[in-house]
């Protein structure tokens, strides 16, 4: 990939003309970078291409510095430093944009595997493995697996979590794996069910799931049957069950509209009672 330094006008770059693997931006770090050059000036230039069908307002793409051409932009600068890169192909400037951030600024995992479905959406490759590949083939066997992981996790829930960049490698690759057990409807009922809104508070209400599907001794049969274990009964959209597995013993979890009826709770007590007292 060749490249020589321009001055480019800021109109002139669609910083949306490859995928971005970068979600969110810190507006901690993000105001001091915009101090940094409002001080003492941009240090280091953007990247681009030059597009090969430009639109009327853009010429160029941006391959690195989204977060300096952003602060750019925030300061009402006009034009901006930058390397004019001649990549080979879109994969070629894909490579450089996640290589460049990786040593700038640590992208998260979730950013990682959404940077890889958005490329898939975008039929800029042809298969995952192909993605994983061409963005990060400098990693190791045992990272790119998982990266197939963090893929299968954010393929089924982003969009549905809260911040979700900040969960570590470790709690996503417990989700993918609960997931290629096929709890996906368990995992999603716990998800929508649950009260919070935080991050924590969403993975409090994942975890006995995850727990349970990881854990192979409460995934077998009572002995002496051959039922699979029910984990979960929907009776209609105005009530579902679910059994939870907590360190000290089961839960059943009432949700849904009919869950707050009036003595339903009592109900349920007394079939319980009697059928331990019959089974006495």
């Amino acid at each position: 990939m060749t490249h020589t330094l321009h001055t480019i006008p800021l109109s002139e770059i669609d910083e949306h003309a490859l995928p971005r693997d970068r979600g969110s931006i810190d507006p901690e770090a993000q105001s001091e970078l915009e101090i940094s050059i409002f001080t003492t000036g941009l240090r280091q230039p953007i990247e681009v291409w030059e597009l090969s069908t430009p639109d009327k307002t853009h010429k160029y793409g941006l391959i690195s510095g989204y977060r300096r051409l952003s602060a750019a932009k925030a300061l009402n600068h006009d034009t901006i430093p930058a390397f004019l890169r001649t990549p080979r192909d879109i994969s070629d400037a894909l490579a450089t944009m996640v290589s460049e951030n990786e040593i700038r600024a640590q992208i998260s995992p979730w950013e990682k595997g959404g940077l890889i479905l958005d490329c898939l959406a975008s039929e800029l490759f042809d298969t995952e493995d192909g993605a994983i590949n061409a963005l990060f083939g400098t990693l190791s066997r045992q990272k790119k697996a998982r990266l197939r992981s963090i893929t299968t996790a954010v393929q089924a829930f982003d969009g549905a979590l809260t911040n979700p960049e900040l969960l570590s490698i470790a709690r996503i690759e417990r989700l993918a794996a609960a997931l290629r057990a096929g709890w996906e409807d368990l995992l999603s009922d716990a998800l929508r069910t649950s009260p919070s809104d935080t991050l924590e508070g969403q993975w409090a209400a994942l975890e006995p799931v995850i727990d349970e599907a990881l854990n192979p001794r409460h995934n077998e049969s009572a002995p002496g049957t051959r039922r699979a274990p029910k984990r979960s009964i929907k009776f209609t959209h105005a009530l579902h069950i679910r059994r939870e597995l907590t360190r000290s013993g089961w839960i059943l979890r009432f949700s849904g509209p009919e869950a707050k009826t009036p003595g339903l709770m009592d109900d349920v007590m007394d079939h319980i009672e009697r059928l331990f007292n019959e089974e006495r």
